[in-house]
């Protein structure tokens, strides 16, 4: 016997309704984005959840020794193993379903992970639970660095950022290198979903989760998650932050289904990059008049970058008539 789940309505007054699947306690830093991340996942869905956490800022914030923010099944898993751990789980429960010893409760399982945990250190695991196929979903708040251990640079720092490990200063002007694009690396492994998220677009957001969560076998999103800390910001512009980073293009809100990829959200006026660098102190080097020659690459990165997604759409778009 399967349960049935019925959608949840994605208004404003209804989801105020609704309870809570990750509530207020936790230690995290004022103004981070990875709990609004988290909350907007979570509210999006009736299903019933268990997730994995990979060790990170949201992990060692969230469930401190006998205290917890998580209202759900929830399983700390190392560094590296999150998607692992969950992806055990998920076949641990198929198994007892067809040997008749649990009912089906149409249960979703749900892997979290910062940046360093899925672009780098999680990696290996993320892309073997996607290749074998499971019926889950990783979800990556993606800060842009090792923010919990003292924001070093990961593979997704953004090129010219200031970090403890590239640090902005004589020898090298930040990171020299641009971000990994995970978020098509993942679509590349075939998967039937993969998606780019921002916490300021919450109903794109929501939309994209009860999407994935109708969709049987492994799925990927990837939010953009400020982190006020790292990035050297207010603590009140998360949200803001977030939607420069959709508006300037450089977070691009997208997502590809069976291979066809679409934009969800395109930008009535594309913004320049430098209106997102601006209020992120860890990016000041770069409008010193010895540096403009950065800002200027970035902005061409980000521009390229866009106009490929412009062209992939228009490509789905005309193969589907």
């Amino acid at each position: 016997m399967t349960t049935t789940v019925q959608p949840k309505e994605l208004k404003l007054k209804e989801l105020a309704k609704g309870e809570d699947r990750f509530v207020h306690g936790h230690r995290m830093c004022a103004g981070c984005g990875a709990p609004i991340v988290v909350k907007q996942v979570l509210m999006a869905t009736n299903y019933p959840i268990i997730a994995s956490n990979a060790t990170g800022c949201l992990e060692v914030s969230s469930c401190i020794q006998q205290f917890t923010a998580w209202k759900i099944p929830w399983i700390h898993s190392a560094f590296e193993n999150a998607a692992a751990t969950i992806s055990g789980v998920e076949a641990m429960y198929k198994s007892l379903v067809k040997q008749g010893k649990l009912d089906d409760r149409n249960v979703k399982f749900v892997a979290f992970g910062g940046d360093g945990g899925t672009y780098d250190i999680g990696f290996q695991s993320l892309s073997g639970a996607m290749e074998r196929g499971h019926d889950m979903m990783y979800v990556c708040y993606d800060n842009g660095a090792y923010m919990n251990t003292g924001i070093q640079r990961s593979s997704a720092t953004p090129f010219g950022a200031n970090t403890t490990t590239c640090p902005a200063g004589d020898a090298i002007p930040g990171k020299l290198q641009q971000r990994k694009d995970l978020t098509r690396i993942m679509a590349a492994h075939g998967i039937p979903y993969a998606a780019q998220a921002s916490p300021s677009n919450w109903l794109d957001l929501m939309k994209k989760v009860q999407k994935a969560f109708e969709i049987k076998g492994p799925k990927f999103l990837n939010v953009i998650s400020p982190c006020n800390r790292g990035w050297r910001s207010k603590t009140d512009d998360a949200i803001a932050l977030s939607r420069l980073a959709v508006e300037t293009c450089y977070w691009p809100l997208y997502e590809v289904e069976n291979g066809a990829l679409k934009i969800t959200v395109k930008p009535k006026e594309k913004k320049p990059l430098t209106e997102f660098l601006k209020p992120q102190g860890r990016f000041k080097h770069m409008f010193a008049p010895e540096n403009e020659w950065m800002l200027k690459q970035a902005q061409e990165y980000v521009d390229a970058q866009w106009e490929h997604l412009l062209k992939e759409e228009a490509f789905w778009t005309e193969a589907k008539k």
